[in-house]
């Protein structure tokens, strides 16, 4: 038995219990403090650290579907390319950071070290291009252009580049058949950012890192349909990103393929010529400024007359899309955004921005009869017209006596436009207007689609401009200051209408009206536009909102979603009048109208043809080409910048355009084996079973005269200038001033 006092025990017992307590009690308390710590104290540190602990993502991008034009000739598709990437995962689990590595594979590829390193770096606000902005987990693409030789050397040597690929990969590719670029209509690609991502994160079809987008052009308009679903392949993988072990893999679907309503062959006949006819125009001299023509832009507009699809659309000057592939260089940007350049990226079919000149006058026409007066009355069309000691002289000062309005559009005779321009701003009560004005030549106008958007499925298309009483006081609100500055009564022209437009810039004066009645001044206008009204004059008064989407179809063909022509309204004119347009525009290919010396030999009989020559002029700039054209089929519509008349610079070009259409020679004998599209294309391409589409080839475009020799001078009337004045009163687009 134990000699200590059962008291003893106890105490002790009590002591033991209590030192355990304290200890159980200190283990917990630094525990909950730790916890404190790791929880509150840094508890979003560890909460992003956990979070690189979980899973990442490898993105395979999704083949992106083809462009195709009506027949399924690819405009835009897919190439396979021998393409060498670089893990960033790999490289920097060795001792130098890859950097050995990177530098062997620069010397297989003929690539500096240090431009392969800059290719594999991630991109920051600080980093500048080149440089990766996609997951630093997927490989990394140093060149899409490698060649066999140097793929083959990548794989046989494995040991020497631990972490490089070299894989066959699908690369976009502008196809240009029968040398049609279609540059600005099809657009180009470009990585998407960081903005673009958190923008889209929460939307229907949210943006990955590596994927591709469309900038401009149809790429841009059908990007989401063209995209396709990327493939994503999850990791998991530890705090430094060494990867554990695959969690999950969603392959990739294809995107969809667009059939346009272009026509390859078309096409190319298009921007050959248009170009050809700048070139042409730049060796004659102009006889106003005694210079050559710098023809510096233009654009021509095919289009469906019933329908408003677009056969084909050109604008110069061009560029190849294909320079976006795999990154464009920053040489190559400096270009295509250059002034030097004049801007090739432009689409100058949908935002190029001129005064009409004469092909306006079927406006004009339209709304002297909305303002009561008869189509077949006959105007007087004088030598000359006058507004107070201001004289207005036609053409040549060349008269025809008095006329009806299908007539003054034959001859486009300006008088005639002149005195019932300012006839009606009179009664509209001139710089004083009536609260109940009827405003015809401006109405008519906007409603005929002028002035706003044509709605085709393009990016970026400009509104043009109506100048009306609206326009004018706004106009005057944002430049009065600088009028107000730059004026000085009796100094030079132009300091002299800048302290005239300081006082009363915001009246609607008779000059305006007198000069915007023959589509000049201050009225701007685009190609498409006036294709799309001069194609309801066509169709019997359809407008429609014009269309180069024709259908978008699945990869598999089995989904086919149809994209039908629209009706954005009716002209604003009865269907006689429609007819009298129609009649007047007839007589301006036939003798003695201003582009029958075009149409020498045109089979009128059997395909008749209407058209309008313009020729527009801006203060301090060569004259502007227009030719508006149309036959039941089809509306072409071209432009040329500083290229002299409508009939003497785009005719010769239009006409080959019809040419090619057709099948018809110099004589105007029609050989339908010839014609490239005699009717419009209305069915769709053939779908294999596979879904893939059938392709027919492209000849390449061979021109052949189709211009009779011996033809006489242009006839084609100029806006002639009120005496006393060196120059026009029209604003140029790009100073925003009025000069």
């Amino acid at each position: 038995m134990s000699n200590i006092p059962e008291t003893g025990r106890t105490q002790r017992v009590q002591i033991r219990l209590i030192v355990i307590q304290v200890l159980v009690f200190s283990l917990l308390l630094t525990l909950g403090g730790r916890l404190w710590y790791l929880q509150i104290r840094n508890g979003e540190e560890y909460t992003t650290k956990a979070a690189g602990n979980g899973v990442q993502q490898v993105v395979q991008p999704a083949v992106r579907g083809s462009i195709l034009d009506a027949r399924g000739v690819p405009l835009a598709d897919n190439e396979t390319r021998l393409v060498v990437s670089a893990s960033r995962t790999e490289l920097l689990k060795m001792k130098d950071d890859g950097v050995g590595v990177l530098t062997r594979l620069a010397e297989v590829l003929d690539m500096e070290p240090q431009e392969v390193r800059d290719k594999v770096r991630l991109c920051d606000s600080k980093t500048p291009q080149p440089c990766w902005n996609g997951s630093p987990y997927q490989p990394i693409p140093v060149t899409d252009e490698a060649t066999t030789q140097q793929a083959l050397q990548i794989r046989e040597r494995a040991e020497d580049f631990p972490g490089i690929t070299a894989e066959p990969t699908a690369v976009r590719r502008y196809a240009a058949p029968g040398k049609a670029k279609t540059s600005q209509v099809l657009g180009y690609l470009s990585p998407v950012t960081d903005e673009e991502i958190q923008k889209a994160l929460d939307g229907p079809s949210p943006y990955l890192r590596s994927d591709q987008v469309g900038r401009s052009g149809l790429e841009r308009t059908y990007d989401k349909e063209l995209r396709g679903k990327a493939g994503v392949t999850r990791y998991e993988v530890d705090n430094l990103g060494r990867v554990m072990g695959e969690a999950e893999n969603d392959p990739a679907v294809p995107g969809s393929n667009l059939v346009t309503s272009l026509d390859a062959r078309v096409q190319a006949v298009a921007e050959f010529e248009l170009a050809a006819a700048m070139k042409l125009v730049r060796g004659e001299t102009d006889k106003i400024t005694g210079r050559k023509y710098e023809a510096d832009s233009g654009a021509v507009v095919v289009m469906e007359s019933k329908t408003g699809r677009v056969v084909a659309m050109a604008s110069q000057p061009d560029y190849d899309p294909n320079a976006w592939v795999g990154g464009i260089s920053g040489k190559e940007y400096a270009k295509l955004t250059s002034k030097k350049s004049n801007y090739p990226l432009l689409n100058r079919a949908i935002q190029g921005q001129a005064p009409a000149g004469s092909i306006f006058k079927v406006v004009s026409a339209s709304a002297a009869v909305r303002a009561g007066h008869a189509f077949n009355d006959r105007y007087n069309c004088s030598s000359s017209y006058s507004l107070g000691s201001q004289t207005f002289a036609n053409f040549e000062s060349q008269g025809h006596g008095p006329i009806t309005l299908g007539e003054a559009l034959k001859y486009s005779c300006n008088t005639v436009f002149y005195r019932l321009g300012h006839e009606e701003w009179a009664r509209d009560g001139g710089i004083k207007p009536k609260k109940d004005a009827k405003n015809w030549f401006y109405t008519t106008a906007r409603d005929f689609g002028l002035g706003s958007e044509t709605g085709i499925d393009l990016p970026n298309e400009v509104k043009g401009r109506i100048p009306d009483r609206e326009w004018k006081q706004k106009f005057w609100e944002a430049n009065k200051d600088a009028w107000c500055k730059e004026g000085k009564k009796g100094g030079t022209y132009v300091q002299q209408i800048a302290y005239e437009s300081c006082l009363e810039g915001n009246q609607l004066k008779a000059y305006d009206s007198i000069n915007y009645a023959i589509g000049q001044g201050d009225v701007l206008v685009t190609p498409i536009q006036m294709a799309t009204a001069y194609a309801a004059i066509s169709n019997g008064g359809t407008l429609h909102e014009p269309t180069v989407g024709k259908a978008v179809i699945s990869p598999d063909g089995k989904s086919v979603r149809e994209i039908k022509p629209k009706a954005s309204g009716k002209l604003p004119i009865s269907a006689q009048t429609v007819k009298d347009l129609d009649k007047g525009l007839r007589a301006v290919v036939e003798p003695g109208g201003t582009a029958a010396w075009r149409f020498g030999g045109w089979p009128q009989d059997k395909i008749p043809m209407r058209a309008k020559t313009g020729t527009a002029q801006v203060y301090g700039k060569q004259t502007t080409s227009w030719l508006a054209t149309y036959t039941d089929d089809y509306t072409i519509v071209m432009t040329i910048s500083q290229g002299g008349t409508g009939s003497g610079a785009s005719g010769p070009a239009v006409r080959k355009i019809y040419d090619a259409l057709y099948g018809l020679d110099a004589a105007g004998n029609q050989d339908v084996k010839k014609a490239l599209l005699p009717t419009p294309q209305k069915a769709l391409p053939k779908i294999q079973p596979d879904g893939s589409i059938h392709a027919p080839k492209i000849k390449p475009y061979n021109p052949v005269p189709t211009q009779p020799e011996g033809q006489a001078a242009d006839p084609e009337n100029l806006l002639p200038q009120p005496q006393g004045q060196p120059g026009l009163t029209g604003s140029p687009a790009t100073t925003g001033r009025r000069p």
